[in-house]
């Protein structure tokens, strides 16, 4: 054999086997090839990735936000959300996080609502999800589960109904009890009907923690982290008016800051240290902060409820005072660390003042409490970027309290105008839609 084609015959071969094999581009035995150009069509598919576009924290709902057992056995349950950004493709989690029992879905639709008061849908939008291609699954206990994808034309700043028919409801229910928007219960199997009559209606979630939608290219999502005041207490039902709802609307004005969206993972009541209404914020971290779908951000605003708590019997000693500021700036330096392992950029906001409230009856230790957080928070070297949202609903006489415009009534909670603010003061430079660098959306 000719000298020249021994030299030649080991990249004939490796020819041969790209052409057979379709090998060529992926190393293998014979080592790196060059690879042929991907298709555009091919590029858009890898580009293409989930989102979440609506999310809320579960907790187990208080005797009076429970439903009685007989009222979920047997029952169509139409519950209606509010996405902050849009795709072609929805899917769905349901949540039995708390439930000791199965959570038996016998079918489950999604459409678009055309009343959040009466529940009714508009029928030609009415989509049918599936579990592993069955219409029904049973959710085991302590567990969360991910309808299949479904073509579905979601629209940014839309609201999407999701009805389901249960079978029978766990023995501890998992809700989110301050959604601030009308569900419908009615018993039978109605998940198609375009209305409701007769439903009984309440201001609360069960069974729904989020929603991700199907979106190409940069994208990633802004969880907002804290207690009532995120949570939106003291707005009108059915109104989106929580200051998290006004930042997705910035988000979606601006064609920069569109593949943005915002989870609201507030839960009223909150703490940072200790277990309220629901868990504390340590304790639901990983599910509520983690757990969500393309998060790069993190805007954490907690502590007014773990510092009205601690003097709500009564004062509290100085130590008890140091104490508690030395854990609370602690709980906060464990979100940061947990957060940045995870390639999550964590912007902090500091406490709201609550002089006067008629809940909590602070004292001036608890106001110097409240200061000495904050400094901590606006210090250089703790938080990536912080929201001085004390500094913005604060009566500029007053700073130990809210402003009068800005103040729902009670002294701890805004009202929408003062929402609104807070939203305003968050400076959009902050997020970018921009991939990690090795591609993937925390």
């Amino acid at each position: 054999m000719p000298t020249m084609i021994k030299r030649l015959l080991p990249q004939l071969l490796a020819l041969s086997a790209c052409a057979t094999l379709a090998a060529c581009g992926t190393g293998g035995a014979h080592g790196p090839q060059t690879a042929a150009p991907v298709p555009a069509h091919a590029q858009a598919r890898a580009a293409a990735h989930w989102l979440g576009t609506w999310a809320a924290s579960q907790q187990i709902p208080e005797p009076g936000n429970t439903l009685p057992s007989a009222a979920l056995t047997r029952a169509t349950l139409r519950q209606i959300v509010h996405l902050s950004v849009g795709g072609p493709e929805v899917r769905v989690r349901f949540s039995n996080v708390f439930g000791t029992t199965p959570l038996h879905i016998l079918a489950a639709h999604i459409a678009v609502p055309v009343s959040r008061t009466t529940g009714a849908i508009d029928p030609a939008t009415d989509t049918r999800l599936t579990f592993g291609g069955r219409p029904g699954i049973r959710i085991p206990p302590g567990a969360a589960y991910y309808s299949d994808p479904v073509a579905f034309h979601a629209k940014a700043l839309s609201d999407l109904a999701v009805t389901i028919y249960l079978r029978k409801p766990p023995l501890r229910q998992t809700s989110h009890p301050g959604s601030r928007e009308t569900s419908f219960l009615l018993h039978g199997e109605h998940v198609a009907a375009a209305s409701l009559p007769g439903a009984m209606r309440f201001n609360h979630w069960f069974f729904l923690s989020g929603v991700d939608v199907k979106v190409h290219g940069p994208a990633a999502a802004i969880v907002t982290l804290g207690d009532s005041i995120t949570d939106g207490h003291a707005t009108p039902n059915n109104s989106d008016t929580r200051w998290p709802d006004d930042l997705a609307r910035r988000l979606q004005a601006s064609a920069a800051t569109r593949q943005l969206s915002v989870l609201n993972v507030g839960t009223g009541g909150n703490r940072l240290l200790r277990y309220g209404l629901g868990p504390d914020a340590l304790a639901r971290f990983d599910r509520d902060v983690l757990g969500q779908t393309g998060v790069r951000y993190l805007i954490v605003l907690e502590g007014v409820n773990d510092l009205g708590v601690a003097t709500f019997h009564g004062p509290i000693s100085a130590a008890q005072n140091a104490a508690l500021v030395r854990n609370i700036i602690g709980a906060y330096r464990q979100i940061i660390l947990r957060a940045h392992a995870h390639g999550i950029k964590v912007i902090g906001g500091t406490i709201t003042p609550f002089g006067g409230s008629t809940y909590y009856h602070p004292s001036a230790a608890t106001e110097r409490d409240r200061r000495e957080i904050n400094a901590w928070i606006r210090a250089p070297g703790h938080f990536d970027a912080v929201v001085d949202f004390a500094k913005v609903v604060r009566d500029r006489q007053h700073p130990q309290r809210l402003s009068p415009a800005f103040d729902s009534g009670d002294h701890l909670h805004p009202n929408p105008a003062g929402y609104r603010a807070m939203a305003a003061a968050i400076p959009l430079s902050l997020f970018s839609p921009a991939r990690h660098p090795d591609g993937a959306h925390r």
